[in-house]
């Protein structure tokens, strides 16, 4: 598939808005119980934690829409026990978001889940290609020893040590838009399990 034509690029680009679909109806036909409500909300917040971790390492090239790139090899934090905490972490808040709901439930949360592993998938197929390009061996064995999606029990620990370390600044910075968007759903849903109470 020539460059121009690659889907994964597409999707790559518009991954921050194919949440939103799923978001919606997950808000619209939110059917929640308090025992939702906690449970849901534990695995939300276990994803953000895992993407904040991450964030606070990448930084905010995390954040780019444009080209498939990266300027360092990151091997710390979360990327020594999974190769895309990020998407994990993504991955656990859309299925606590959907658990908190209760929307459709099960058939959306299993079609959400589905569908952003497929997404992820795919982006990451490209991303590697990137990835090999750029670091050669050194990632080849990274790879050899950290899975995409299913951390290892203990870290990695690579020949070369990684050049960025962990900056909670430089986390928040980059993770503000996510934060306000978990708070905004998480409190619509809350929103919703009150009136429904009195209702």
């Amino acid at each position: 598939m020539k460059p121009e034509n690659d889907i994964r690029r597409w999707i790559f680009r518009m991954r921050s808005f194919t949440p939103l679909p799923f978001l919606a109806v997950m808000v619209i036909f939110a059917r929640p119980t308090l025992t939702s409500l906690v449970a849901g909300f534990a695995v939300v917040l276990l994803g953000e934690l895992i993407r904040f971790w991450g964030v606070s390492i990448a930084g905010s090239e995390t954040r780019t829409t444009g080209r498939v790139g990266g300027t360092y090899l990151i091997t710390n934090g979360p990327f020594a026990y999974v190769r895309n905490p990020l998407y994990l972490g993504n991955m656990l808040m859309y299925a606590g978001i959907g658990i908190m709901s209760m929307a459709l439930f099960p058939w959306l949360l299993i079609a959400a889940i589905v569908w952003f592993y497929v997404q992820y998938y795919l982006i990451v197929t490209n991303e590697e290609e990137y990835l090999r390009g750029r670091f050669g061996a050194e990632y080849a064995e990274y790879c050899r020893n950290v899975r995409r999606f299913i951390p290892r029990p203990v870290p990695y620990r690579p020949s070369m040590p990684s050049p960025k370390s962990v900056s909670p600044a430089e986390g928040l910075a980059s993770e503000r838009r996510t934060l306000q968007a978990i708070v905004l759903v998480v409190a619509a849903i809350v929103v919703i399990y009150v009136v429904r109470l009195q209702g």
